[in-house]
């Protein structure tokens, strides 16, 4: 289990990505290999995660899996710029055929699934700046978003960074997005 600070703000694109990784490797970043995430979301009886912006999910990519929590938002969390900053607690699962465990086990203790939300994700890494993701997810039914992520122990000058990197990329024009992917797979389908 690991415990740190995430702050992210993730941007609408109006293409498919393309014409911002030539600027990524320019900047040094190191694409991984696309892959594609499915994340399933839940939340409880008794509280509205979709009201509190909550997440409780179990995410699978290939032969990995991992449960996440992040608490609710609140204005200290989620600033009027769309930079979100939560501690994030993951535990990662043995291996990867363990989700469908771990799914049963939530709506065996009485979470209720929310949505299913698949994207495919190409994550890129700067290998002097640890900590730093800039990812692109095309997001089954809803669109291509960048998503600039800093993990740390602490908060301070994360924000600063994400906003440098957005610059560096020449994104900052692009409308943020402040719900998270499975509120927007959620609008879709209303």
């Amino acid at each position: 289990m690991t415990d740190t600070i995430e702050v992210e703000r993730k941007r609408e694109l109006p293409d498919d990505g393309s014409n911002i990784t030539p600027l990524l490797a320019e900047l040094g970043y190191v694409a991984e290999a696309p892959v594609t995430e499915i994340d399933t979301y839940y939340s409880r009886p008794d509280v509205d995660y979709m009201k509190t912006v909550e997440c409780l999910r179990v995410r699978r990519r290939g032969d990995f899996a991992e449960i996440t929590y992040k608490p609710a938002s609140t204005p200290t969390t989620h600033g009027r710029d769309d930079v979100v900053s939560k501690v994030e607690t993951n535990v990662i699962l043995r291996e990867g055929e363990q989700a469908p465990t771990a799914e049963r086990l939530l709506t065996s203790i009485g979470m209720r699934e929310l949505v299913r939300v698949e994207k495919t994700r190409t994550s890129y890494r700067h290998p002097y700046t640890p900590g730093v993701t800039v990812s692109i997810d095309t997001v089954s039914g809803v669109g291509t978003f960048v998503e600039t992520e800093v993990n740390r122990p602490t908060a301070a000058g994360a924000a600063e960074l994400v906003e440098d990197i957005e610059k560096r990329l020449g994104i900052v024009g692009h409308p943020t997005v402040a719900l998270p992917y499975r509120d927007l797979v959620l609008g879709q389908r209303a």
